[in-house]
């Protein structure tokens, strides 16, 4: 069976995707909107650790709705779940049988709720899958610190391939810079060197 993961190179996904490898043909999918190439990350991750690499292309309208609205808001959390319900619709278009991510139990964004997991399968006809929706935090980092080689450190420096980098200098470019650290909060961000 075919799946794509949304990937980003970092440890949830990656987890993510070693959990579903036993019962799917797993690809990793990273969506961007061609505004950077930090896609190339999630890339070369991709094949340090094995696995089959695609880009999907996102909806340059739904970025610059979502700059907007952090900008308005002042957080960036709606505009970062607003990225990814699109980009879960893209990826569940592709000629596959499951969609899946990495998204944690205690995730406060992105997140997927039961009715949006259930209106994506029925308009799809894909199964999704969210495998680290039973973990924690300290469930992955033990299980990040026994299995993977990664780099982390603070979101601004660490090389990724998540949406944050490409909203980042949509932000600055549509409301300057200094609207990237207005808006997005201080967080470590990982990238996955491979396995340990």
């Amino acid at each position: 069976m075919e799946l794509a993961l949304l990937y980003s190179g970092g440890k949830d996904s990656t987890l993510a995707a070693l959990l579903l490898d036993s019962f799917y043909d797993v690809t990793l999918v990273t969506a961007c909107f061609g505004v950077t190439d930090d896609w190339r990350h999630a890339r070369e991750a991709a094949g340090e650790l094995g696995y089959g690499f695609e880009r999907v292309e996102l909806d340059r309208a739904v970025a610059r709705e979502a700059v907007d609205r952090m900008y308005d808001d002042g957080y960036p959390r709606n505009g970062i779940q607003r990225v990814h319900t699109h980009a879960l619709e893209r990826v569940a278009e592709l000629d596959v049988t499951a969609v899946a991510d990495g998204t944690r139990r205690d995730d406060r964004v992105p997140t997927v709720s039961r009715a949006q997991a259930q209106s994506l399968e029925d308009r799809h006809d894909v199964d999704y899958l969210s495998p680290l929706s039973g973990f924690g935090r300290r469930a992955i980092d033990r299980l990040v610190e026994r299995t993977l080689d990664v780099e982390s450190g603070p979101s601004a420096e660490v090389p990724k391939a998540d949406y944050e980098s490409e909203l980042r200098a949509l932000l600055a470019d549509a409301h300057g810079a200094d609207a990237v650290g207005e808006v997005f909060p201080d967080h470590v961000q990982t990238r996955v060197r491979g396995l340990k």
